[in-house]
């Protein structure tokens, strides 16, 4: 067992012993997060109240918390103009405690020790994730399991959801496939720095199991963004040569999918018809012109120039789309579209200016950052990144258990940048 492992077993101690509870309640509820929505989400909420509480004076200095407030302040206002309040407000829960979360925990959040906690267990909890994938497609395990009392219920289909499709705990694939981009990415940076120290057989086979587990969930979304991280890894590590493997298999693939006849019956011949068939949607030739991407964007945008400063409210694009399609549809599948037709495009460029400004600060800081610790920064950036290239062609933050990821995610870059800055030692004077 490697050192890293064992450390895994005790709870972390937190810098400052005046947060270390809460930091012992976040770490039980990321162990709990992907396997219960309920207990996971109150174990991340509770604690960030109680952080507010504590540090008030402190959270209330910083110009970003300022800015969620002003958008929250925002989406509650675009709610009242919405064609359908109800949903509207309903649509709040998907971000407002988010926010409140968010600026709590990048408080909570200071060391490079902590992110590599959270890293270790979001990537260990996937082991039975992804073995519960594996049980649904090829033992046609499934039903609604239900443990503690209710406090954690599965709806797992047999065969997967749509079918073929690994859905494992999360309902629907396309779910799965976010989540299994987020530990993937994260094991990724895991194993490359426990490759360094000692032998990583354990970690390595969990890397491997979450890597077939994405490409099952049949994502196009996922498959790339998964190959766009290791190159990204394989290019922080000057390893030229498995940068320019990663290339050429991506190559060939998509040479498979896309290139002319008779260019791609080479590929093809190598290229197994599940990938490229399936890139190049001729596994699903006879889908309705009402569920392609570019009818949902097209329809997205024309909403956006119809009410461009406060939108149709949030949750209301389905009710839109149906009445103008008769096809029921549960969001555009791009969550900048979506915020701009549902909450109008303040709210859209407001949201991703204060992520942006987060990432800005976090790439500068990993622009001179030396020392082993830089590694499992970079290790976040990139798992973020990838979040954010997921949501330009799907939407999964109505998973509360993939949001919260997200949201801790960036408190974490966030909180490092801060301790760096030495901002939140002057914030506490």
């Amino acid at each position: 067992m490697s050192k890293s492992l064992r450390a895994f077993l005790q709870l972390q101690r937190h810098p400052n012993l005046s947060l270390q509870r809460h930091w012992n309640i976040v770490q039980l509820g990321l162990l709990l997060l992907p396997f219960s929505a309920f207990l996971g989400g109150v174990m991340m909420l509770v604690p960030s109240v109680v952080i507010w509480q504590q540090e008030y004076k402190t959270l209330i200095r910083q110009p970003l918390n300022w800015g969620f407030l002003t958008l929250a302040i925002w989406l509650l206002i675009t709610s009242c103009f919405a064609l359908n309040r109800y949903n509207a407000f309903l649509g709040l829960f998907n971000f407002l405690p988010f926010f409140f979360v968010f600026t709590a925990f990048s408080n909570l959040i200071q060391t490079p020790c902590q992110l590599r906690r959270i890293a270790w267990i979001l990537v260990i909890t996937s082991l039975p994730v992804s073995l519960i994938g594996f049980a649904q497609l090829y033992l046609q395990w499934g039903g609604h399991p239900s443990l503690l009392w209710g406090l954690i219920e599965w709806t797992i289909e047999p065969s997967g959801n749509p079918p073929g499709r690994m859905a494992s705990v999360f309902t629907y694939a396309t779910v799965l496939a976010s989540y299994s981009v987020i530990v993937f990415v994260l094991g990724l940076g895991l194993w490359i720095e426990e490759g360094r120290r000692n032998p990583k057989y354990f970690l390595s086979a969990i890397v491997l199991l979450d890597a077939v587990a994405l490409i099952l969930t049949n994502s196009r979304n996922a498959w790339a963004i998964a190959i766009l991280s290791c190159l990204a890894f394989a290019l922080y590590q000057g390893w030229r040569r498995m940068a320019a493997g990663v290339g050429a298999i991506a190559g060939i693939i998509l040479g498979a999918a896309f290139a002319p006849p008779p260019f791609q019956d080479g590929f093809r011949a190598v290229v197994p018809e599940f990938f490229w068939a399936r890139l190049n949607d001729q596994m699903f030739r006879d889908r309705p012109v009402a569920q392609l991407r570019s009818t949902q964007w097209n329809f997205a945008w024309s909403l956006t120039q119809e009410r461009p400063i406060t939108g149709w409210g949030l949750r209301n694009f389905t009710q839109l789309y149906e009445a103008k399609t008769q096809y029921w549809l549960g969001h555009p599948h791009n969550l900048f579209l979506m915020m701009s037709a549902e909450t109008g495009l303040p709210a859209a460029l407001m949201l991703y200016g204060l992520v942006g400004w987060v990432m800005v600060q976090g790439a500068i800081m990993f622009r001179n950052w030396q020392g082993d610790d830089r590694l499992i920064f970079f290790t976040f950036l990139v798992a973020f990144i990838a979040c954010t290239l997921f949501s330009l062609f799907d939407v999964t933050l109505f998973d509360a258990r993939i949001n919260t990821m997200a949201w801790v995610l960036l408190a974490s870059i966030c909180g490092i940048v801060y301790r760096s800055q030495g901002v939140m030692d002057e914030w506490r004077m």
